[in-house]
């Protein structure tokens, strides 16, 4: 063999050597250094988990009552994977089931469908898990119920019945809560895909409100039985078997008599509205711990069941849920609803003329109408107070003298053609007092308003611009009005420039201002404790199931508002007028709870869905004792006319429930907070309390 050949040899050699080492390396890696994790693959294509739910961990007040538990329930549940193979896809074993249950086959129908299989107005109510696990359509089937569905099988294939935890919201004080509470649902795959969580198929989870909020602590761990089976399905032996964990008890602020009284309170005051020829057609009512920032009580209307979760919704309840002719009762007005503040802005006003160099103890004239420009700005009912000082025109709630201060401090900075290092004492106060932010209450979903500023009608522009220069081609025929075109031409030019109009708008909280009744009542609270703005909270402790205490929620400072101690003890004064010689006196004149408080009538434009033209948003900001600031309570009603007709009669129900009182005298007896506050961790005696049958 010639040394050529000899070569090629050993290349050869050396070559089949390499592929042998790789493949020796490769099997080394699979058999010996991730054998355990192949095993485990292999494993799982022949595993089966059975999922034990946990018990969740119960909601209480803050004396220890249940708001939300877990009771012994029985589920009904429907096999898509199954139904789906008939030739009929189910449908005759599901209006057999419809009548077994007393629903009606649509509801029925929506309920054991995917998400995406429905259209997007038809979706509440509808599975967001997968047709592969068992789609629960009740948990609150009688014994009777799941019996003939587990002894006739043949007449009900697909569909199954078991024992499960299920969620209640028991109303042991008569309160709603629905909003607040939120409810409990099946995971979706969203859910099973988080990499935050390591959820299990068929595990209920929170879905809003508090439930979601601190669905970390409620949940619990569930148990997993994890089997083998064959090819068969038939079990072989058994991998893993974990006891279930029951969750945490989350307890809350809130006092479930004091929001029974606020939920009632607010009902009466839209009634009341109703009589008084509005149209109310919803409203948010608020009580704050004005030195913790602790949410006592926090009311929508309108409002919902909160247990049509666990009931199974209905076709008609899904659709009332966000229906405008209904009101929306699934929007949480306290922190999503946005509305103009009106006259409850004033005491930012103030804080921000005493910014500008005004004396609050000079005198100013009132009269019933400012010409601003070309356009005419009238006083409430256009009425002259002639020449007051601020504390009476907060007292009586004078809108001229704001008109004519906002325009000349807008004009001091240079009007249409802005200055550099701009004052802008209006928009800034607003800021201080947290205005266009959220309050960061321990709640999903919160609004931030809307502070109309500069930065803001920028942004508003440049969103907007391409309407404005092409209305007359992408508006409406109805809407190409001589007035609309000019609004519009003159927002295609300069729609970014803050005008006369906007400033003197903003100063008595009307124009593009919106706010949410969460935020008001948080201005208020730091008018009333001097000054601090607090994060309103609702959770106050989490307790584990043997009463150890998990974790406290403490106090949280979000800032310090721009007023000084001058201004704070000016508002007091001023808004203690409000009560008794202004606005407000024919509610609290001879009321023996000294309440401080600020009317508003909030004007808005736009149309209902009946055409009719909107009524004015009624509010009432307020807290009480004015010696020394224990709660701020604030309430809004939409469409609900003047202030003090119906808002201010809302709040004076809800300080008559927390200091008892009764005609014009004080019962502690009947007194809700006889001594403040209720503080500390209660003990809590969940398993023994009293409540009523599950509705069936």
């Amino acid at each position: 063999m010639n040394q050529r050949s000899r070569l090629n040899m050993i290349v050869f050699q050396t070559l089949i050597a390499s592929l042998l080492l790789a493949l020796m390396g490769r099997l080394f890696y699979l058999q010996v250094a991730n054998g355990l994790r192949y095993q485990n693959a292999a494993l799982s294509i022949q595993s089966r988990d059975i999922i034990t739910p946990a018990l969740r961990g119960a909601i209480t007040d803050s004396s220890g009552l249940p708001l939300a538990m877990d009771r012994p329930g029985l589920e009904i549940t429907v096999d898509r994977s199954a139904l789906d193979k008939m030739p009929d896809k189910g449908k005759a074993v599901l209006i057999r089931l419809a009548k077994l249950m007393n629903v009606k086959y649509p509801d029925l129908y929506n309920r054991t469908r995917l998400c995406g299989e429905l259209a997007a107005a038809a979706r509440t109510g509808c599975w967001n898990g997968t047709r592969y696990q068992p789609i629960p359509v009740t948990r609150i089937a009688t014994q009777q119920q799941a019996l003939k569905i587990l002894e006739n099988g043949d007449t009900f294939p697909g569909i199954d019945a078991s024992s499960v935890p299920i969620r209640s919201y028991p109303s042991l004080a008569g309160e709603n809560a629905a909003h607040v509470l939120g409810y409990v649902g099946t995971v979706s795959e969203n859910d099973l895909n988080s990499t935050k969580y390591n959820y299990f198929r068929n595990e209920v989870i929170g879905k809003s409100g508090l439930e979601y909020q601190y669905n970390q602590y409620l949940r619990g761990k569930p148990g997993v039985k994890t089997v083998i089976v064959d090819r068969k399905e038939a079990v072989t032996h058994q991998a893993r078997n974990t006891a279930s964990i029951p969750g945490n008890n989350l307890i809350t602020n809130l006092d479930a008599k004091l929001q029974s009284a606020t939920e009632a309170a607010l009902a009466d005051a839209i009634t009341r509205a109703h009589t008084l020829g509005y149209k109310a057609d919803s409203g948010a009512a608020i009580v704050e711990n004005v030195k913790t920032g602790q949410i006592l009580a926090i009311a929508s209307y309108p409002t919902y069941d909160p247990n049509i979760w666990e009931k199974g919704l209905t076709v008609a309840q899904a659709k009332d849920l966000f229906s405008e002719k209904a009101g929306v009762p699934a929007l949480f007005r306290p922190l999503q609803g946005m509305y103009a503040p009106a006259s409850t802005f004033k005491s930012l006003s103030i804080v921000a003329a005493t910014k500008a160099g005004y004396n609050l103890n000079a005198l100013y004239d009132c009269p019933a109408q400012v010409q601003i420009g070309n356009h005419v700005f009238k006083n409430f009912e256009t009425k002259s107070q002639g020449r007051i000082n601020m504390q009476k025109a907060i007292s009586v709630s004078c809108d001229t003298i704001w008109y004519q201060i906002a325009y000349d401090e807008w004009v001091r900075d240079g009007g249409l053609f802005p200055k550099s290092g701009l004052h802008d004492y209006f928009f800034k106060t607003a800021a201080g007092f947290g205005l266009g932010k959220v309050t960061g209450i321990d709640l999903p979903g919160e609004a931030t308003g809307r502070l109309p500023d500069r930065a803001w009608k920028e942004r508003w522009y440049k969103a907007n611009k391409n309407f404005f220069c092409n209305f007359t081609s992408q508006a409406r025929k109805a809407d190409l009005t001589p007035y609309l075109i000019a609004i519009a031409k003159e927002n295609c030019t300069d729609g970014n420039v803050l005008r006369a109009g906007d400033a003197v708008n903003f100063s008595i909280g009307q124009g593009d201002t919106l706010v949410t009744p969460l935020q008001m009542t948080s201005i208020y609270a730091a008018i009333a404790n001097g000054g601090t703005l607090y994060q309103p909270e609702i959770a106050r402790a989490v307790v584990k199931p043997d009463g150890t205490v998990l974790k406290v929620f403490k106090p949280i400072v979000s800032g310090k508002s721009p007023a000084t101690k001058k201004d704070i003890a000016f508002l007091h004064a001023a808004l203690r007028d409000v009560a008794t010689s202004g606005t407000a006196a024919g509610v609290f004149a001879n009321y023996p709870i000294h309440v401080a408080g600020k009317t508003g009538t909030a004007q808005v434009l736009g149309k209902n869905t009946d055409g009719s033209s909107k009524d004015d948003t009624s509010w009432f900001t307020s807290f009480a004792p004015v010696e020394k600031p224990q709660y701020a309570v604030v309430m809004m009603v939409s469409q609900g006319g003047f202030g003090a007709s119906v808002s201010a009669v809302g709040v004076q129900k809800i300080y008559s429930a927390i200091y008892g009182v009764v005609g014009n005298t004080v019962d502690p007896t009947k007194a809700i907070f006889p001594n403040g506050p209720t503080r500390g961790i209660p003990t809590l005696d969940v398993k023994n309390a009293k409540l009523p049958a599950v509705a069936k």
